[in-house]
C-alpha cells in the first residue's frame, strides 16, 4: 500500500485540517482515556455520514483496519489501537463533528447520529420533559449515544437498565469482503447508500417516513430483571446474550452511523436519601425489601465505601471543584486541555510525568472542604454509604420504611436538601476518578493499578468482599464503589511492589468466578478483558473479516480471525 497515496485520498475527501498524521495531533485519538494506547496511520475527523461511508470505501479497496471512536471516554482502551501487532495499517474514524440529534414521535424516542452525546440530548429532551437513558455518570464527562449503546452501557439508574436498541443504521464488511449498508432505524430514507445517509444528517424524512414498529428502542424486561432477588445469575453484563443486537453490544465490530431509541418522562418530584451503615447484611436486607416490595423501583442507589470516601474528598477534589462550579459543560474541554498539557509536558524534561494531574492535586489543597456537614458526620459513623434516589410516590414509601428499619439495625439515613444531594451524587460520581489520581501521585511507591468491574449473581448475600489473606496482603489499597440495587461493584486496586499484577488478576477473577460473577458488567471487554464466547461469537458474525476493531476482549488481530 503507498501510504501517501492514501492519506492523499482522505485529505481530498475531508480537507486537510481534518487529517491527522503528525503522532503530536493523534495521540488525544490514539491513546485511550484511562487504558491502552497504539499506533495509527491517521486520525480522521469527518463532518458527513456519507463521507465516513466513502472513508470505509477506501479502507476496504487498501486493507486497513477501521476504529471508529466518539468521545474517547471508555475505561478499557476499546476505542483505540492497542499496541503495535496488527497486520494491516490501522486508522481512526473520529466521530465527534457529527452531533445531530433528532427528536421524533412528540419526544418519545430520538434519532442519535454518531458523535451525538448523552449531555446534548439531555437538554435537547428538558422542553418534553423527558430524560435519556442515562443522565449521570457518562453524560458528565462528554460520553457519547452511540458509545452507550455499543457498549450496553448500564449506570446508575435502577428502572432503566443497560442501553440498548433494535434500531440502528450501520456498515459492515461482510464474509466476501464487501462493505454493506445496513438500515434497521425503521426510516424510509431512499435506498442508495449515499442518499441514505444524506438524508438522515439533513432531517430530509417526514413524519410518515417513520415507520411504527416492534422493534425495542429500549430494555424492556430489566425493571422485571432486577426485582428478581432470588436469581442465582446477575442483574446486567456485557456477554448477555439477551441485549446483543445489531449495534447494541457491537463494541466497534461495525461502523454505527446512527441510533433510535426511546427515551423517559422526567419525575415530578425526586428526594435523595443517605443511608450509613457498618454492617454490610443491613444493605443486603434494604436491597431485598425494597426491590421485592416497593411499588415504585429507585431512580438509582450508589453505593460508596468509607476508604473510596476519603480518597475522592482528596483526591478527585478537583474534578468535583470544577464541575460544581464550570458545570458539566467545561468537563470534556478540561480532559481535553490536561491531555495537551501532558503532551506538551513530556517534551520538557524538567516536567514530570502526569504534569497536569500534579497541578490540579496541588491547586486542590488551597480550597476548603466542600463536603456537606451531615455527609462528614455519617463519614465518621459508619463505613458503608448509599446514596438511594426515590421519585413521586416512591418517596413516601421510602421515608416510612426507612424510619421502620433503623429501629432494629445498624445505621441511619437522613433525607438530602437540594444542596446536599447534588454533593452527594457528585462525590460519588468523581470517586471513580481517586484510585487513578492516588496512583499517579504515588507511583514511584507501589505497583500497577487495577479496575474491575464486576456484577455479583442477584442473590448473593456477601456483596462486601472480603478476600483471601494471600491476595490482601499482595495489595496496597482497595476502593469500593458501584450500584448496589443490580449488584454491580466497581472493585479498584492498587498492588504492592513488585508484584505481578496480571497473575494477581487472575487470582482475583477466579474468586469472582467461584460466585457466579460476571465480568465485564457496564465498561465492556475494550483489550482489559477477555471475551466471552458468547461475545467473540457475537463480534465474528459482524464482522467476518476482523476488519473493525480487531483485538477487542483480547481475540484475534489477524485478518479473517487467523
Amino acid at each position: 500500500m503507498n501510504k501517501k497515496k492514501v492519506i492523499d485520498k482522505f485529505r481530498k475527501l475531508i480537507g486537510d485540517r481534518n487529517v491527522l498524521t503528525k503522532e503530536w495531533n493523534k495521540l488525544p485519538y490514539s491513546k485511550g482515556w484511562r487504558y491502552g494506547a497504539g499506533k495509527t496511520l491517521a486520525v480522521l475527523k469527518p463532518d458527513k455520514l456519507s463521507d465516513i461511508w466513502r472513508i470505509l470505501q477506501i479502507c476496504v479497496e487498501h486493507d486497513i483496519i477501521v476504529i471508529m471512536q466518539a468521545a474517547n471516554t471508555g475505561l478499557t482502551g476499546g476505542s483505540t489501537p492497542f499496541g503495535d501487532d496488527y497486520d494491516r495499517p490501522v486508522l481512526v474514524i473520529n466521530t465527534m463533528r457529527i452531533n445531530n440529534i433528532h427528536i421524533i414521535n412528540r419526544g418519545s424516542q430520538i434519532v442519535g447520529l454518531t458523535g451525538s452525546t448523552l449531555y446534548d440530548l439531555e437538554n435537547k429532551l428538558k422542553p418534553y420533559g423527558r430524560e435519556p437513558h442515562s443522565i449521570i455518570g457518562s453524560t458528565s464527562i462528554g460520553a457519547s449515544i452511540i458509545g452507550g449503546i455499543c457498549n450496553n452501557a448500564g449506570g446508575s439508574l435502577v428502572q432503566r437498565g443497560p442501553s440498548y436498541t433494535e434500531m440502528a443504521l450501520y456498515a459492515k464488511i461482510n464474509k466476501k469482503g464487501k462493505l454493506e449498508l445496513i438500515n434497521e432505524l425503521e426510516i424510509d430514507l431512499g435506498s442508495e447508500p449515499e442518499d441514505i445517509l444524506d438524508n438522515l444528517q439533513n432531517q430530509n424524512y417526514k413524519e410518515s417516513d417513520i415507520r411504527n414498529t416492534n422493534r425495542l428502542g429500549s430494555d424492556d424486561k430489566y425493571s422485571k430483571i432486577v426485582r428478581e432477588i432470588d436469581k442465582d445469575s446477575p442483574a446486567r453484563f456485557n456477554s448477555d446474550s439477551r441485549l446483543l443486537y445489531g449495534a447494541s453490544g457491537s463494541a466497534g465490530k461495525i461502523a454505527v452511523f446512527a441510533v433510535r431509541l426511546d427515551t423517559y418522562l422526567s419525575p415530578i418530584h425526586n428526594k435523595v436519601f443517605y443511608v450509613g451503615t457498618n454492617d454490610p447484611d443491613v444493605f443486603w436486607k434494604i436491597r431485598r425489601d425494597i426491590l421485592s416490595s416497593f411499588k415504585t423501583l429507585p431512580t438509582l442507589g450508589d453505593y460508596l465505601h468509607r476508604d473510596c470516601y476519603d480518597a475522592a474528598k482528596k483526591y478527585s477534589k478537583d474534578t468535583f471543584l470544577v464541575i460544581e462550579r464550570l458545570g458539566t459543560t467545561f468537563l470534556p474541554t478540561l480532559f481535553e486541555l490536561k491531555r495537551k498539557v501532558d503532551i506538551i509536558a513530556k517534551k520538557l524534561k524538567f516536567l514530570p510525568n502526569n504534569f497536569s494531574d500534579r497541578l490540579m492535586q496541588f491547586l486542590s489543597n488551597f480550597f476548603p472542604n466542600h463536603l456537606p456537614k451531615r455527609m462528614e458526620e455519617f463519614r465518621n459513623l459508619y463505613e458503608h454509604h448509599w446514596i438511594i434516589e426515590m421519585s413521586d410516590d416512591g418517596i413516601d414509601e421510602a421515608r416510612k420504611y426507612f424510619n421502620k428499619i433503623f429501629e432494629n439495625n445498624n445505621g441511619d439515613y437522613f433525607e438530602c436538601d437540594d444542596f446536599e444531594s447534588k454533593k452527594a451524587s457528585l462525590h460519588r460520581f468523581v470517586s471513580a476518578s481517586a484510585i487513578g489520581r492516588y496512583h499517579i501521585l504515588n507511583s514511584k511507591d507501589h505497583g500497577e493499578m487495577m479496575s474491575l468491574d464486576i456484577a455479583f449473581p442477584r442473590n448473593e448475600k456477601n456483596w462486601f468482599e472480603k478476600l483471601p489473606k494471600e491476595i490482601d496482603d499482595m495489595l496496597e489499597m482497595k476502593l469500593y464503589y458501584g450500584h448496589l440495587f443490580c449488584h454491580v461493584l466497581h472493585q479498584n486496586y492498587i498492588v504492592k511492589k513488585d508484584v505481578d499484577a496480571e497473575k494477581l488478576k487472575n487470582l482475583l477473577l477466579k474468586t469472582y468466578d467461584k460466585r457466579g460473577a460476571e465480568y465485564p458488567a457496564e465498561h465492556n471487554v475494550g483489550h482489559e478483558y477477555t471475551a466471552k464466547l458468547t461475545l467473540r461469537k457475537f463480534y465474528k458474525d459482524l464482522d467476518p473479516t476482523n476488519a473493525f476493531n480487531p483485538g477487542i476482549g483480547r481475540t484475534s488481530k489477524s485478518k479473517n480471525w487467523k
